[in-house]
């Protein structure tokens, strides 16, 4: 189908057979989880470095570049464009501050030193004055002419701004009303990392790994739910059900676009309302076409016999651990460890 192969991510590649097709879904599942777990609440080194050894891994696994551009590519153009909206975008909210303080401290001091003893209060008389003398405490200072009066102290608007003692800086580049600031690099490695992570290891665990494999893998690692009353089997069986009727909705969908291609119709002269109902007409066929296929499905599994799991042993996929399996599990346990320590 070629709806189907058109797809740009999450597709199966057959061939070629790499090393990594190989190996148990169990392990490639385990690792999976390792990558999407492990970036959560990790340093900014840390998810970098995720995005380096998903690269490594992709060359290392030598899957053809025409794959590697088509399914992989989009999601790298993605995050690169996810990582330069955040950088240019505000790294937080404004908020309204106040110094901690005053603008004119020397006002202030000046404001809540006591009176001089030399003061005169306004109900005294100038008749009852002492007349002044060079010794008076209330006479004018004289001004030596080496000493600057009070009234030349610089103010605190007027001081000299030193500078930094450290090549620390919050705001790193501004250009008018473009600014990037430490936050806002770090929002933006964070997030795209995190974007980036979460869709190529996914793809990349797709990509490698065939739908039945998927479903042995999951009905072994849930084995144990089974002592709960949780039916397993038919939760597996209803996933493989799942990913099998994809392909069966993808061709019912080509065919009805085929078929209206085929026609020739002139979607300018029908207007709004035409179309709408050509479409709900279009729609209506898709849904009876496809519970027509369920349908269908549901029949031949009762006429092979299938009635329950309990009557019938589902071989899903033989799953055996090999050598490089058991190497690639110690090698994630140690990851978990630099993780831990380092992460």
């Amino acid at each position: 189908m070629d709806l189907l192969r058109s797809l740009p991510i999450g597709l199966y590649l057959e061939q070629p057979v790499t090393w990594l097709h190989r190996l148990d879904p169990r392990v490639k599942l385990a690792w999976l989880l390792t990558f999407l777990l492990t970036p959560i609440a990790a340093s900014v080194y840390w998810r970098l470095s995720i995005v380096g050894w998903l690269m490594l891994l992709t060359m290392a696994t030598a899957i053809p570049f025409r794959v590697w551009r088509r399914q992989m590519g989009l999601i790298s153009v993605f995050s690169l464009l996810l990582f330069a909206i955040t950088l240019a975008a505000p790294d937080g909210v404004p908020a309204s501050h106040q110094p901690r303080l005053p603008a004119n401290d020397l006002a202030l001091v000046q404001s809540r030193s006591p009176s001089s003893p030399s003061s005169v209060s306004p109900s005294a008389s100038p008749s009852t004055s002492s007349p002044a003398s060079p010794a008076s405490p209330s006479a004018s200072p004289s001004v030596s002419p080496g000493v600057p009066s009070p009234s030349a102290a610089p103010s605190l608007d007027q001081t000299p701004t030193l500078p930094s003692p450290t090549d620390y800086r919050y705001i790193l580049f501004q250009r008018g009303f473009f600014k990037i600031t430490r936050r806002s690099l770090e929002l933006a490695v964070r997030v795209s990392t995190l974007m980036f992570t979460l869709i190529y290891s996914t793809n990349l665990y797709l990509l490698t790994t065939a739908p039945e494999e998927i479903t042995a893998g999951l009905d072994d690692l849930m084995r144990p739910l089974r002592r709960f009353g949780i039916p397993v089997t038919e939760v597996i069986l209803t996933l493989t059900l799942s990913l099998r009727f994809i392909p069966l909705v993808l061709e019912e969908v080509q065919n009805l676009v085929r078929s209206i291609r085929t026609r020739a119709i002139n979607w300018k002269k029908l207007g709004f309302r035409g179309t709408s109902q050509i479409w709900l007409m279009v729609s209506e066929r898709l849904l009876d076409n496809l519970f027509v296929r369920a349908e269908q499905t549901a029949l031949a599994m009762q006429v092979r016999g299938f009635t329950s799991p309990n009557r019938h042993d589902v071989k899903w996929h033989e799953l055996r651990l090999k050598r490089s399996d058991i190497l690639l599990l110690t090698v994630a346990i140690a990851f978990w460890g630099f993780r831990l320590v380092w992460g």
